[in-house]
């Protein structure tokens, strides 16, 4: 979206409802985040709206002071689309879950995505199911206990980051729910990308998957156990600094500056608007302990948007077409005027 003349604080957009996530969740500092960066892009409220499915992330619409859908479980992709493929004008945002968005709503989502309809995806990603007390979802770790899974799953859980790459996704990020600086500075990137941005949130559920991110969120490991990208700058990360990653051969390799000769010019600089994907994807699947786990915006790739292309269509077919509206069409053919 444009950026316009209107000035907000994140305060304007609090809805008067109470917010009702458990004391602690992480959906408190993301929706924090989300109402800070709306005031920074200045788009009137008037032309944002927010869908979401079913979970604890979807009662999201309710705490804000823009328009707002709350739909079905798993149909947030679907709602979205129409809503922006009939109102062009309008910022939309949903908000959705790991569950909503790539269990019941997998199929919307990746079309949404492959489509590149121009909405900002939020998917909060804490592993489990949480508004159902606690059942494994397609992003739990294998072998994850939970109240659906006694004996640990079975399943290999889905990457968001490859799941959008794979579906032809040109806006990737991802963020951690307490990073609100990161995240208002992510979110606020999104809404200005024409077409599908996809931000992935690592986030908390303090009371039935407390703690799934620590091992590389928690305040003392995240510096070394995280990389924060930035197009255009070498990949360095490290509490002192003093680690990068490299490309070798075909896959990246953790580095040591100052080791081994290697200085801060031989450490890959992020390119985050590359349209192939092939080092993209490898920065999105990185896994501790073999890598810190990416964080920022790691591909952000222009296209042509699905609702733009279908409303140019429209007006190219309008152009020699003998019915351009409802009322042309009713005057069509044979008509009688009944007195």
């Amino acid at each position: 979206m444009e950026e316009t003349a209107v000035k907000y604080t994140a305060k304007d957009f609090k809805s008067d409802q109470e917010v009702r996530w458990c004391p602690g969740c992480g959906d408190h500092a993301v929706l924090s985040s989300v109402q800070r960066a709306l005031a920074e892009i200045g788009i009137p409220k008037e032309k944002i709206a927010f869908v979401s499915g079913i979970g604890c992330s979807s009662r999201f619409p309710y705490y804000m002071d823009t328009y707002g859908f709350h739909g079905i479980h798993g149909r947030a992709s679907a709602i979205a689309s129409g809503v922006k493929t009939a109102n062009p004008d309008l910022s939309v945002w949903q908000i959705t879950g790991d569950g909503d968005a790539l269990a019941i709503g997998g199929n919307h989502f990746i079309h949404a995505v492959r489509r590149n309809v121009d909405l900002n995806i939020l998917l909060f990603n804490n592993e489990i199911y949480g508004l159902t007390k606690g059942q494994f979802s397609p992003t739990s770790s294998k072998g994850l206990v939970t109240k659906t899974s006694p004996f640990g799953t079975v399943e290999e859980p889905f990457s968001v980051g490859e799941l959008v790459i794979g579906a032809k996704g040109k806006f990737f990020a991802r963020t951690i729910d307490a990073n609100i600086s990161l995240s208002t500075q992510i979110y606020t990137e999104a809404a200005r990308h024409k077409g599908t941005s996809v931000v992935e949130i690592l986030q908390n559920c303090v009371i039935f998957n407390d703690g799934i991110h620590d091992v590389v969120t928690a305040k003392e490991v995240r510096d070394d156990r995280t990389i924060i990208l930035k197009h255009g700058q070498p990949m360095i990360f490290g509490k002192n600094n003093d680690k990068g990653l490299i490309l070798e051969g075909l896959k990246l390799r953790v580095v040591k500056i100052g080791e081994n000769g290697i200085t801060e010019k031989d450490l890959i600089v992020h390119d985050a608007t590359e349209p192939n994907p092939g080092i993209q994807y490898m920065l999105a699947n990185m896994r501790y302990p073999e890598y810190p786990v990416a964080l920022g915006i790691i591909r952000a790739v222009e296209g042509l948007t699905y609702d733009s292309s279908v409303h140019g269509q429209i007006e190219e077919v309008k152009k020699s077409a003998r019915i351009k509206c409802v009322d042309d069409l009713l005057m069509s053919g044979s008509t009688w005027n009944v007195d």
